[in-house]
């Protein structure tokens, strides 16, 4: 199990204790919640997540890919949101990536043969977040490298804090794929002239968690063995004000985010499913895979 995963839980028993006049203070053990007959609580697999307090902390785990997506993992997200939606009990989620890194994005294997699973729209395609599902606030902890498609998680964050030891890059230009959809969502939230560096200079530009700070990435930094705690700190605070009033106020600001970047999202998608007839798009993940420089199309 992610030792960060196991932290969140004895980090939030920890401070809990020190809380005067809070139940179950003491010695509270973590909430197992079922919902709808859909369980929260998954102690292995590619996806980790437990109930604590009202937080549903959850964990990528696929250490041994830096956390890639994959569609097992991203068919267990959408499964997990879909349980967490009929939770009332819950206040916040906490995301976070097991090892050293946060989320690598799509797994590169599964760009190099054809998906059998493919959204007709971008909202189907990014199924796998979150935000658009759940009517509570979600904190996203970026413990590591954080790349690609691993940038959906931080655009679709309300509050997104990070370690110092976090990198973010937007690799899709140096394996052939159109970048599109995460740019569009981290337009509100950063720098327009340090996304387009991400975006068209690919692998060959990344920002530290103190530059993405600066640029609005990320609202605050870390060190690494405060990430878990903070993160926890975070959810707790959130879930000491009025449930119904922090739904609604978010509701708020998301409609407006999405209101501004929904026309833009499904010409993303259509772009990048055309694209995905085009060599370069077969080229880059190959190239990737057998780790060699990519020869791109001139045309």
């Amino acid at each position: 199990m992610s030792s960060l995963f196991t932290m969140a839980r004895n980090v939030y028993m920890i401070w809990m204790t020190v809380k005067e006049g809070r139940p179950g203070a003491r010695g509270e053990a973590p909430v197992s919640s079922k919902s709808g007959g859909a369980d929260l609580e998954r102690a292995d697999g590619v996806l980790l997540s437990t109930v604590v307090g009202g937080t549903l902390v959850v964990t990528l785990n696929r250490p041994e890919s830096a956390n890639a997506l994959d569609d097992e993992l991203m068919d267990a997200l959408a499964g997990l949101w879909r349980a967490a939606a009929g939770a009332p009990e819950l206040r916040a989620v906490l995301l976070t990536g097991a090892g050293k890194a946060f989320c690598a994005g799509a797994d590169v294997s599964m760009l190099s043969v054809p998906r059998v699973q493919v959204g007709d729209t971008a909202a189907e395609e990014l199924d796998f977040l979150p935000g658009p599902r759940l009517g509570i606030p979600v904190i996203v902890a970026v413990n590591g490298v954080c790349a690609g498609g691993g940038l959906h998680f931080v655009a679709d964050a309300d509050i997104c804090i990070a370690s110092t030891s976090a990198r973010f890059l937007d690799p899709h230009v140096s394996v052939g794929q159109v970048s599109a959809l995460e740019p569009l969502q981290l337009r509100l939230r950063m720098r327009p002239d340090l996304l387009t560096r991400l975006v068209l200079l690919g692998r060959h530009e990344s920002l530290s968690a103190e530059r993405a700070e600066r640029a609005g990435l990320v609202s605050e930094v870390v060190e690494p063995d405060a990430l878990a705690g903070r993160g926890m700190e975070l959810a707790e605070l959130v879930g000491r004000n009025s449930p119904e009033a922090v739904r609604l106020s978010r509701r708020v600001l998301r409609a407006f985010e999405e209101r501004l970047v929904a026309t833009h999202m499904d010409l993303g998608w259509e772009l990048i499913r055309r694209h995905r007839d085009h060599p370069d798009a077969v080229e880059g993940p190959a190239a990737f895979l057998d780790k060699r420089e990519p020869k791109w199309t001139t045309s």
